[in-house]
């Protein structure tokens, strides 16, 4: 059950119309995301049959579904679950058989079951991240995939670091083209020359494997937190998570759902207070994923699972005592409360009769008047200066 629907609409691209499924917390729902429509108009047919595209960053899937559009045989990566979810399904709206597999949940090209082999793709596009190492991981994977002879297109807005993105990119392939400007973004190309890089830069995170260690407090236990560049507030317990922390409740026993687990701080915190209880942690990153399920085992906490959702699409039909959630609030640099929204629809869903709900925000933000729509009450158990905890009864 979702209060998000999914829908499927037309776009126009250079020509072209392509098919693209959205739905409130997907990229550019409801707007055009610039960087994405640039790379999407800049791909052309591919000059040999069975030619192969990689896309980081897919976001709803509007520059794979354009690139499988014309002839290219496509792979999308993109490290949150809804983008995923969104650019398979526009894959398979444009008629791709295989959709489900060509669109990986995934940070690098390097992960999972199927790794992008080196020098094998003829084509790599690159919507960038906003986040330094993330750009530069993806430059780096795009090299390393490409055959010589490849291209590379980039794209992103400006306040974004395109700049800065086409120097990294530079520095990897050698010379580099501006292509195009539009609404303060632009869309760089490099072509692949070389097997070796000119003057690369050294990005340690390219390993998957590699985690960076987070010895923290947690109840008073010494805890070993994992985590990676990107993952939410990987190199640091951020304030928010020690507030909620001190003001959740949770009893012997307890089932307990953590709604965006991240680096999975919460739900370590809740299952050593449940004891016995099934604890079950879900987040949309691919990364945080990861980083939570080595946190909890090395915890020692067997109890506790994690899952890749959207929200929680993956919870299925299980309900819980206790949900403790940070829900994010941004879509891009924009505020937009749909998200939040949702996690406190799905709260709600999930808590068994007289189950509670303990949510962390920014004091500024408005979501009283959220939790008592879905509700009927709101109760304030920690109003800081910069934070509060907001709690509810099913």
């Amino acid at each position: 059950m979702t209060d998000r629907p999914w829908f499927v609409a037309p776009r126009a691209i250079a020509g072209r119309t392509v098919r693209l499924a959205t739905r409130p917390g997907v990229a550019a729902h409801g707007s055009t995301d610039v960087p994405a429509f640039m790379l999407a108009e800049a791909i052309g047919a591919p000059t040999i049959d069975g030619a192969c595209a990689l896309h980081l960053g897919s976001g709803d899937g509007l520059v794979p579904a354009t690139a499988a559009s014309r002839g290219w045989r496509v792979t999308a990566l993109d490290r949150y679950a809804p983008h995923v979810e969104a650019t398979r399904r526009s894959l398979a709206a444009n008629g791709v058989v295989d959709a489900a597999a060509r669109a990986r949940h995934a940070v690098l090209a390097s992960e999972g079951d199927a790794p992008i082999a080196d020098a094998s793709q003829q084509l790599v596009t690159i919507r960038i991240a906003t986040d330094r190492i993330g750009v530069q991981q993806a430059v780096a994977e795009a090299f390393r995939v490409l055959a010589v002879g490849g291209r590379c297109l980039l794209a992103g807005a400006n306040d974004e670091g395109a700049k800065t993105a086409a120097k990294w990119l530079a520095q990897w392939f050698g010379q580099v083209q501006l292509e195009n400007q539009h609404s303060s973004c632009r869309l760089v190309v490099a072509r692949k020359s070389t097997d070796a890089p000119i003057n690369p830069v050294v990005v340690p995170w390219l390993d998957p494997e590699m985690m960076h260690r987070l010895d923290v407090p947690i109840a008073g236990v010494p805890t070993r937190l994992y985590t990676r560049p990107g993952v939410f507030s990987w190199e640091h317990l951020d304030e928010a998570a020690v507030i909620l922390l001190e003001s959740m409740r949770v009893t012997t026993g307890e089932r307990v759902l953590d709604l965006g687990c991240g680096t999975g701080v919460l739900g370590i915190a809740a299952a050593r207070s449940s004891g016995t209880g099934r604890v079950l942690l879900v987040d949309a990153d691919a990364d945080a994923v990861r980083c939570a399920r080595q946190s909890a085992t090395a915890a020692g906490l067997p109890q506790v699972e994690v899952r890749a959702s959207d929200v929680a699409d993956a919870v299925g039909e299980e309900l819980f005592d206790v949900v403790v959630t940070n829900p994010p609030f941004h879509i891009g640099k924009t505020i937009d409360l749909t998200v939040p929204r949702a996690f406190i629809d799905a709260a709600y869903r999930h808590l068994a009769p007289a189950g509670r709900l303990y949510l962390v925000a920014n004091r500024t933000l408005p979501y009283e008047r959220l939790i008592e729509e879905r509700f009927g009450e709101v109760r304030t158990a920690h109003d800081g200066r910069r934070f509060k905890v907001l709690g509810a009864v099913r």
